[in-house]
């Protein structure tokens, strides 16, 4: 049987509830729902707002939270049918980067679901090198998971353009962070670590951003 996985950035959970902009969520009727972003915590959440949230793909579900300690920041959440989930992690193994909410790892029947939130380089450049040794964290996890045999899907934000196409003003972005050359070099190293970008394999050519 096919598996529906929604993968999104909502740029705020609470903000995305009062507009309803997840009610499509719910058309789509999705096994696991991957949202980062969150910039909230489910104790800021009414009863009637979690209920919804439980309820979000059209049946009820289980919600593991990894929120950011800093307030209104950051933060990940998956969503996942009850009782076909064995095991959730938050985090990557390193203690520096368990305080911003980037990570949620789930176990399904064959595979390991990976939630990311990845950090920005941000526009001064300024925590390039923290992103970068997020990167190369995550990239150990993979290679450590690979190597034990598991299916691994990483989902998320990756902060990062790979290709010209894959950005609306490259020329203009070439010295800017999320379209650096160490960066896109990154990704070009987790495909050849045998991922495959599941977006490009179905439309390798399209001008188009994500």
């Amino acid at each position: 049987m096919p598996i529906k996985i929604v993968i999104w950035n909502v740029n705020g959970l609470r903000s995305v509830l009062r507009k309803r902009a997840l009610d499509w969520v719910t058309n789509v009727s999705p096994n696991i729902i991957c949202l980062q972003e969150i910039k909230a915590r489910p104790n800021q959440s009414t009863n009637d707002q979690l209920h919804e949230l439980r309820c979000i793909s059209g049946r009820e579900c289980s919600i593991a939270w990894s929120p950011a300690v800093r307030p209104g920041y950051s933060g990940v959440a998956t969503f996942y049918q009850s009782g076909e989930t064995k095991n959730i992690k938050s985090g990557i193994g390193d203690e520096q980067f368990a305080s911003e909410g980037r990570v949620i790892i789930s176990r399904h029947d064959d595979f390991l679901m990976v939630n990311l939130y990845c950090p920005s380089g941000q526009r001064d450049r300024g925590r390039v090198e923290f992103k970068l040794e997020f990167y190369e964290c995550l990239s150990s996890l993979c290679k450590e998971l690979l190597g034990s045999g598991e299916r691994v899907i990483l989902g998320g934000d990756f902060n990062t353009a790979h290709r010209e196409l894959d950005l609306r003003n490259p020329k203009q972005n070439h010295k800017t962070s999320g379209f650096l050359p160490e960066e896109r070099d990154w990704i070009d190293k987790l495909l050849s670590n045998g991922f495959v970008d599941v977006y490009r394999a179905l439309y390798p050519e399209r001008v188009q951003y994500t």
